[in-house]
């Protein structure tokens, strides 16, 4: 008995079109992950090297390896090495805070700062030199952390429904309607006290440089805590992505995912925008290249950013350093030259809405 071969149904070739597509995908994520820890290694090497005192790399190396107090030692160890890190912990706390804010809110124009995080901050630094004296970035970082999480869950609150649910549209305008209010006071406080301005200008404009250990360290908590949050929302963000009523039927906790979303949005970016200032536009620029690059699954996107966002605030440390060479822009600046033409382009292109 002969038996004769079905001819392929369509439905088959539908699956050889999915597997290949699937396989299309992990392809451009691997090419992905390697390009950008290539990228990443070459900036921090970068980053060691350059700036007022450049280092050739036989330099760098002895000052890594030497601890002897040599000249090359005290500049890699006390100057580049913690302003690299802080660069590296505040790009990925921001990049990871503007995917779950962009999940969040389902706007692709959302990023940490319309929570209130930055204007809270802010707001806290400058009573703090006005009514206390603090100067220094240090003494400066628990008030500025205060102020961003009591800023956000203010925020928060306010936009809780009767049902106690949070509605992501009355989120976005009392964060919004908060960052006025608060930039209006912290305008009227430095306007009339010039010392506090002094202080005041050098922390709001955004920067990695000068930050010592002593910065770096009190957040490092915070922001491993926010990360774990947010890796562990990783699954159910495709969901919130779908809306309320699909999410609902595929088993997601709306309620619960909004809260853990909203604290870790809280100490990434408010314990980022402590240490470094306001940096602006990580948030918004980072998860649009990631779904250019490797498509829209948010879970992917989430733990990539995990890179890209180191990788552009490092490379804006040192384009800043080395374009007004022997002086330095800071990294808020230098984010805000790259951030607002993506912002434009996002604002002319009819695609994302």
């Amino acid at each position: 008995m002969t038996t004769t071969a079905q001819p392929p149904t369509q439905y088959s070739g539908s699956a050889e079109r999915l597997l290949r597509s699937r396989a299309a995908q992990r392809r451009r994520v691997v090419f992905t992950v390697a390009g950008g820890l290539v990228l990443l290694a070459v900036l921090v090497a970068t980053s060691v090297a350059i700036g007022s005192n450049p280092l050739t790399p036989a330099e760098v190396w002895r000052g890594l390896t030497a601890l002897d107090g040599s000249r090359e030692s005290l500049i890699v160890w006390e100057l580049r090495m913690p302003r690299t890190a802080l660069a590296l912990v505040v790009g990925g706390a921001l990049a990871v805070a503007g995917v779950l804010m962009q999940a969040l809110t389902r706007n692709p124009l959302a990023e940490p700062g319309i929570l209130g995080v930055n204007a809270g901050a802010a707001f806290a630094v400058v009573t703090s030199i006005t009514l206390l004296g603090l100067t220094q970035v240090h003494q400066q970082l628990w008030f500025a952390l205060l102020g961003a999480a009591a800023a956000a869950g203010f925020a928060y609150t306010v936009s809780l429904r009767r049902t106690h649910r949070s509605d992501h549209a009355r989120l976005v305008l009392a964060g919004a309607a908060l960052s006025a209010s608060l930039g209006a006071c912290t305008g009227i406080i430095t306007l009339f006290n010039s010392k506090t301005f002094s202080s005041y200008r050098f922390w709001v404009i955004g920067s990695v440089a000068n930050r010592g250990p002593e910065v770096l360290m009190p957040i490092l908590p915070l922001i491993a805590v926010g990360l774990v949050l947010a890796l562990t929302l990783a699954p159910s963000l495709n969901a919130l992505a779908l809306g309320e009523e699909q999410a609902t039927a595929l088993g997601a906790r709306l309620g619960l995912i909004r809260v853990l979303a909203f604290v870790a949005i809280t100490l990434l970016c408010g314990a980022a925008t402590a240490a470094a200032g306001p940096i602006g536009f990580v948030g918004l620029v980072v998860p649009h290249t990631l779904r250019l690059l490797i498509g829209a699954d948010q879970r992917t996107v989430l733990a990539l950013s995990v890179l890209a966002g180191p990788a552009l605030v490092l490379l804006a440390d040192i384009v800043g350093r080395v374009v007004t060479r022997p002086g330095e822009l800071e990294v808020g600046v230098v984010t805000a030259f790259i951030g607002a033409p993506v912002l434009l382009a996002l604002l002319l292109d009819r695609s994302w809405r």
